[in-house]
């Protein structure tokens, strides 16, 4: 009886330790177990259904809801890369294709033209006078750039309102730089002169047609670099609140007004910001501004790598406002300016600005480099020092000429 009895004893413990060790296990395996909560997906809050309700226009023909909706989904993972005047400024040259496709075998992605020449005061609309046949040539290439799926848009070096001579202050007088932009606004001096340049931006941008009868889309930047002071418009010559109205009265009377729908507004300073408040010390108003813009030449002028930095930090800013905003973010003008005495920088394109134009996961839309001339150039065609660099630049992942673009001008199915 003793035997078995503490053998039993013994058959006891070792159940007794074996389900406590086996329990102690479990507690143990209980406690390493790391809730991991499910990743959270962000959602992009522009559709093709609700695209309208994000712009300016939000009668905007279908095109113009279409590129805007294109342009906003394209920065996600490419930037177009565009040129002023790209079909008619060459460099040492006298025409032909333009120069990004002199060197790269492609079209460019983005157009650029101005409405200056257009609304010119010489402009009589006769076939012999050379302001309408630069009008008459803008609006083919306009056409032209649109059949081939290239984006558009407008700047507007509109002449000051006195003798219209210029829109640079050094050619004004301390009176004319003091009063001429305070003079366009409602109820000033030259109000209604104001309003018959714009009646002239509005016949033209409605008279954009393609071959199917439908209006072009363009984007349109009004009084930029505004934060500068070489253009009458610049801030030494206006409040914010002055500049405000003024844009804000720019886009009511072609949107409302004119009843011009093809439009994409632009907001677009010079690189003079280094925050989102003074980016946005004169900003007109989400309900004013499809795109959210930056002109830069200072960062990239010389600085290398620091200035490509703060450059990025720039457009970071803007990224980051066009994410909240349901905007599209773009460097609307940029380049180096290479001639006879100034050389090219080595590996300025495809390092210093695609860096800034990618780093820190910006999302920019496009760039556009401003225009070639016979003496020098911005972008350099196959027979300048620098060809490589650009076409390096154009190939990389992030970069789109033309034949790399979406149907701009259509929502996706």
């Amino acid at each position: 009886m003793k035997n078995t009895f503490f053998k039993l004893a013994l058959i006891s413990l070792s159940f007794l330790s074996a389900t406590s060790c086996s329990s102690d296990k479990t507690t143990e395996e209980e406690e390493e177990v790391i809730v991991t909560p499910p990743p959270v997906v962000e959602t992009d809050p522009l559709t093709t259904t609700n695209v309208a309700t994000y712009m300016v226009d939000k009668n905007a023909t279908p095109e113009t809801a279409a590129l805007f909706y294109n342009l906003k989904k394209l920065a996600k993972t490419k930037f177009a890369i565009g040129q002023q005047d790209a079909f008619n400024s060459f460099y040492q040259d006298t025409g032909g294709d333009s120069d990004i496709k002199k060197n790269t075998g492609y079209d460019p992605a983005v157009l650029g033209s101005d409405f200056m020449f257009i609304t010119d005061k010489n402009n009589n609309n006769q076939s012999d006078n050379w302001f309408y046949q630069q009008e008459q040539k803008i609006t083919s290439d306009v056409k032209a750039a649109y059949a081939k799926g290239i984006i558009n848009t407008f700047s507007w070096h509109i002449r000051e309102p006195n003798k219209e001579d210029s829109f640079y202050t050094d050619d004004m007088t301390a009176d004319e730089k003091a009063t001429a932009f305070k003079s366009i606004l409602p109820g000033g001096t030259n109000h209604e002169w104001y309003k018959k340049k714009l009646d002239k931006v509005a016949s033209v941008v409605l008279n954009l047609k393609g071959s199917k009868g439908e209006l072009i889309p363009i984007i349109f930047r009004p009084f930029h670099e505004f934060d500068g002071s070489w253009f009458w418009w610049g801030a030494n010559f206006s409040t914010p609140d002055e500049y405000k109205k003024a844009y804000q009265f720019t886009v009511d009377y072609l949107k409302n007004t004119k009843g011009v729908h093809n439009i994409l507004y632009a907001f677009s300073p010079d690189n003079s910001y280094t925050t989102e408040v003074s980016y946005l010390s004169r900003y007109p108003g989400d309900t004013y501004v499809d795109i959210i813009g930056m002109d830069n030449y200072g960062d990239f002028n010389n600085q290398g790598q620091n200035g490509a930095d703060k450059a990025n930090a720039k457009m970071k800013i803007i990224s980051d406002l066009a994410k909240t905003k349901v905007k599209i973010a773009a460097m609307t003008e940029t380049g180096y300016s290479v001639t006879s005495s100034t050389a090219p920088i080595e590996n300025w394109f495809s390092t210093y600005l695609y860096s800034a134009l990618t780093a820190n996961d910006i999302e920019v839309s496009y760039v556009l480099f401003w225009n070639n001339n016979m003496d020098g150039y911005y972008v350099p065609n196959a027979a300048a020092p620098n060809a490589n660099d650009f076409k390096t630049f154009a190939t990389k992942s992030k970069s789109a000429l033309v034949n790399s673009l979406p149907k701009m001008y259509e929502l996706p199915k």
